[in-house]
């Protein structure tokens, strides 16, 4: 056989492998839970947010769709719900501003959009993924990521969209507790995030992220949720989304590490990913979660909080829902 029909032979059975990928998507919304603080009434909500963000995610993969959709719709679901910190539930800044960061990653191209200090923008999540289409950069922030907005077509709310009671009594109690005990402002970790990883039929892989930051944060601080490497990160062979202790998972290169264990070290997803979540943040001081995904549909969900609100549609196509240890 000639090498040109070897190489048509090899691409076919390729395309055949890769049509037969069974679609698989996994969501969190965060690490930060409080065992202490999670009632049964918040539980059934956020779990109800969470399959609702499971059900329009699988349904573009369930029809043949690609993961950058489904990733896509998860986290507009999720930015849409004010219970959690992306989006419509985004904490407050220290002077009382709401700054929204996002990133999306495309693991069959490896293109990439990011967003950080976003006011005026309902979902951050489709601002990052037009920086990618849009656009012939990767990272773009603030007045100027507004901006780029404006031109492409994008609407903006009132900055008082992004209000909710619990958020503004959080950054109180933060201020509070910085007069009396004379903290260092924007130094409570919290690791309110959202994201979702997938796998699509044709077994490409697809990552994003989104979240309103960290409580009382100043300074235009930026954690690794819109940081490329850090809070997202995909390829060929792995997909992950994070959320942590920013400042920590940046320093790690949290979703990079990961998934160069997988593709370099041939690290199962689920060891790699405990490697980093369970071992190298912690000794840096950190914690946190993340969700992560390999080219099989293996997936892991390993974090060192309390809890951290995830979901998952496996390769038999059920719905699983998590908070805590369950």
């Amino acid at each position: 056989m000639s090498s040109r029909l070897l190489a048509l032979a090899g691409s076919l059975l390729f395309a055949l492998s890769a049509e037969a990928a069974v679609p698989v998507l996994v969501i969190h919304g965060g690490a930060g839970v409080v065992k202490a603080d999670l009632t049964p009434e918040k539980a059934k909500l956020v779990r109800a947010d969470l399959e609702r963000a499971l059900e329009a995610g699988y349904a573009v993969l369930k029809s043949g769709g690609d993961s950058l959709d489904a990733v896509t719709k998860a986290i507009v679901v999720l930015e849409d719900s004010p219970r959690f910190n992306a989006g419509k539930g985004a904490v407050f800044t220290h002077d009382g501003h709401n700054e929204l960061d996002a990133s999306i990653m495309d693991g069959a191209t490896q293109r990439a959009g990011a967003v950080a200090g976003l006011r005026r923008i309902r979902n951050p999540i489709l601002l990052a993924r037009a920086v990618m289409e849009k656009s012939e950069h990767v990272f773009m922030v603030g007045e100027g990521a507004e901006a780029f907005a404006k031109s492409v077509g994008f609407s903006f709310v009132d900055p008082k969209y992004f209000y909710t009671e619990e958020r503004w009594q959080a950054l109180q109690k933060a201020l509070r507790t910085e007069r009396e005990q004379q903290a260092e402002p924007g130094k409570t970790p919290h690791h309110g995030t959202v994201g979702a990883v997938a796998l699509d039929s044709k077994g490409h892989l697809a990552a994003g992220t989104s979240t309103g930051g960290m409580t009382n944060k100043r300074f235009g601080r930026v954690g690794d949720s819109p940081i490329i490497g850090a809070g997202t990160y995909a390829n060929a062979s792995c997909a992950v989304s994070s959320t942590g202790w920013g400042e920590y998972y940046i320093r790690a290169v949290v979703a990079h590490d990961i998934c160069a264990r997988v593709e370099y070290a041939k690290t199962p997803v689920a060891e790699a990913a405990k490697q980093v979540v369970m071992d190298i943040i912690p000794k840096l001081g950190g914690d946190g979660g993340v969700i992560a995904i390999d080219a099989e549909g293996n997936i892991a969900t390993p974090y060192n909080t309390d809890g951290m609100y995830r979901g998952w549609v496996d390769k038999d196509g059920k719905v699983h829902v998590a908070l805590l240890a369950e």
